[in-house]
């Protein structure tokens, strides 16, 4: 079933839910500029078998209403829209997965509105937090000397898109955008990969790209001393083939957050691939208490 919702003045939102509507709700937060599509179906699937899986598109992504030109807006507004999400459908308290960008969100909710979260888990993203890292032999990391971008993601990103490409070149960029994502651990399914944003495409209505949250406003996320204070059961994903967020992120997340846990995904980078959906949807699914 799937609706829009009113975000904001002339902001509308794309919401979907799936599973049985009296089974606890989750909501899935996608990362910059996905729509919430990208979450996969086999993976939603799988979390809908014990859940009322909750899935939608941030403002400039999908068919949620693209306006910020029109109106900007800062990072901070995709977090209150997903709390404006869960106040329509009616949820109090849900379980929370972010991922990329949906993993920042996600700390901010942590942060800002604990009571309406059952448990988080957060993947592919870096803390809002200050604290810094305490390598396993006792050296302290300061946060801005943690590892960066991989280069070759750096320099896809820094390509300018041309603006009249047609659909199956606009496809060729979005692959060889995810091979990058992807890592180099596990094998990169170009055809699957392919499939998928054709998907998307599909869904959105058009093949335009779109800057809207690379150009928001990043003023005031830090949440160190919230996070240090944490009471939600919190879950972190290490993914070891991870090229935006390399290891020690995931390490460093699960120090700063009060009383969070580290579970590894073996192969995993910052995508979604078939191979890795049994697995981690099994650790969110034990998280979740399903």
């Amino acid at each position: 079933m799937h609706r829009h919702v009113d975000a904001a003045p002339g902001i509308r939102l794309w919401v979907e839910e799936r599973g049985p509507a009296d089974a606890p709700p989750l909501l899935l937060i996608m990362g910059a500029q996905a729509s919430g599509v990208g979450w996969p179906d086999p993976f939603v699937d799988l979390l809908a078998a014990r859940h009322r899986v909750i899935r939608y598109d941030h403002r400039d992504t999908g068919r949620s209403t693209w306006a910020f030109d029109e109106q900007p807006y800062p990072i901070t507004a995709l977090a209150a829209d997903a709390v404006t999400v869960l106040d329509a459908l009616g949820v109090d308290r849900a379980h929370v997965v972010g991922l990329s960008l949906g993993g920042m969100l996600t700390q901010l909710l942590l942060a800002d509105h604990p009571d309406r979260l059952r448990t988080a888990t957060l993947m592919g993203t870096q803390a809002l937090s200050s604290t810094p890292y305490v390598r396993p032999d006792g050296v302290e990391v300061p946060v801005e000397e943690l590892p960066g971008i991989d280069p070759r993601v750096l320099e896809l990103w820094a390509r300018p898109v041309p603006p009249d490409l047609d659909l199956e070149a606009e496809l060729d960029r979005r692959v060889e955008h995810w091979r990058a994502l992807s890592g180099d651990a596990l094998p990169f399914d170009a055809a699957y990969t392919r499939a998928s944003e054709r998907g998307i495409i599909e869904h959105t209505g058009h093949h335009r790209t779109n800057t809207a949250h690379g150009r928001a406003d990043v003023f005031g996320m830090d949440r160190t001393r919230q996070l240090a204070r944490n009471e939600v059961p919190t879950l972190v994903i290490a993914a070891p083939a991870e090229p935006v967020f390399p290891p020690p992120h995931p390490q460093h997340l699960a120090q700063v957050i009060r009383g969070a846990r580290l579970v590894e995904i073996p192969g995993m980078g910052h995508a979604l691939p078939p191979a890795v959906h049994a697995p981690l949807a099994a650790a969110i699914l034990e998280h979740s208490g399903s």
